[in-house]
């Protein structure tokens, strides 16, 4: 019995599975009796039913595990799928081909190939030429919001500094004018103060 997965599918799936099913089966009888029979003569003479019994679990176990490292592969590239995709781009092909239409995306004998390379990575260049275009307009507009801070921060400056500037003119005005006053004028101001602060002692 056949462990190959033949449910449904396309008609080209149908046709290579039989054609593998096939093959399997006469890889596993390639190697007939008569072949054992040459390798085991001894065996043959003496036992010719138990030797034919032998060749036999041979030949099923070789078909069987065949059969069952092509299940494995069928069903780790999903082949049934592809090949009934394959049957579908074929046939949709042939249904073009009848009706006279000719799809751009289609590959023909006459594309030169840098065409037909254009084909496919330019669409993929134009999706990434988009999401560069983004990424530097997300870019841009942040930028444009840290100049507006950064031009914020240095009005803030600038108005701290000219405060600063002006309070320093000032000490320096002040020094200079205390620095000009006569030591006699000082020294009179001081007295001054003295007396001025001096409490009064009462008798």
């Amino acid at each position: 019995m056949s462990l190959l997965n033949h449910s449904g599918g396309s008609r080209r799936w149908n046709y290579f599975h039989s054609a593998l099913e096939l093959a399997i089966q006469r890889s596993a009888h390639k190697w007939t009796f008569e072949d054992f029979a040459e390798c085991f003569p001894q065996y043959v003479k003496e036992d010719k039913d138990g030797a034919l019994q032998t060749f036999n679990q041979v030949a099923d176990y070789i078909e069987t595990a065949n059969q069952k490292d092509l299940q494995k592969i069928f069903h780790d590239y999903d082949l049934q799928t592809n090949v009934d995709i394959l049957d579908k781009m074929v046939s949709e092909a042939k249904a073009r081909k009848a009706s006279g239409e000719i799809d751009p995306n289609v590959w023909t004998r006459d594309l030169p190939p840098r065409s037909a390379v254009a084909g496919r990575t330019v669409p993929v260049l134009e999706a990434q030429a988009q999401r560069l275009r983004e990424s530097v307009a997300k870019l841009e507009a942040e930028n444009h919001a840290l100049i507006s801070e950064l031009d914020q921060k240095v009005a803030k400056i600038g108005d701290l500094d000219a405060r600063t500037t002006r309070i320093l003119d000032n000490i320096d005005s002040t020094h200079e004018a205390w620095a000009n006053v006569p030591m006699e004028e000082i020294q009179e101001w001081t007295a001054h103060v003295a007396e001025s602060t001096t409490p009064v002692l009462r008798s």
